[in-house]
C-alpha cells in the first residue's frame, strides 16, 4: 500500500467514527454476505448499499434489526439484519 492510500483510508476511518459516533479502534468482529435473494437497495444517509452476495465485514451488531458493517470500497454503514447470511 502507499503512502497516499494509507492516509485515504486513516481519513475515511475517522469520518466513520465521527458519523457514527463510534469510539475505540475499528475491530472486524465477522464477515457475512448478503443474501442472493434480496432486492438490491440504494444506501441512504447512514445506510450502506446492498448488493446481492456481497460479502461485508461485520463492525458493531447494534440491535436486533441492524448490523454496522464495512464494504470493499471502505465505506460504512447500517444493514438490515434480516437480510444477511453467515459464512
Amino acid at each position: 500500500m502507499t503512502l497516499k492510500a494509507c492516509k485515504k483510508e486513516e481519513k475515511m476511518d475517522r469520518e466513520f467514527q465521527k458519523k457514527f459516533k463510534f469510539e475505540g479502534s475499528i475491530n472486524v468482529l465477522t464477515r457475512m454476505m448478503v443474501d442472493p435473494a434480496t432486492t438490491e437497495k440504494r444506501g441512504g444517509a447512514k445506510n450502506l448499499p446492498l448488493r446481492r452476495g456481497e460479502i461485508l465485514d461485520v463492525i458493531q451488531f447494534t440491535n436486533q434489526e441492524q448490523i454496522l458493517c464495512r464494504n470493499s470500497q471502505r465505506r460504512y454503514g447500517y444493514v438490515p439484519q434480516a437480510v444477511m447470511l453467515p459464512l
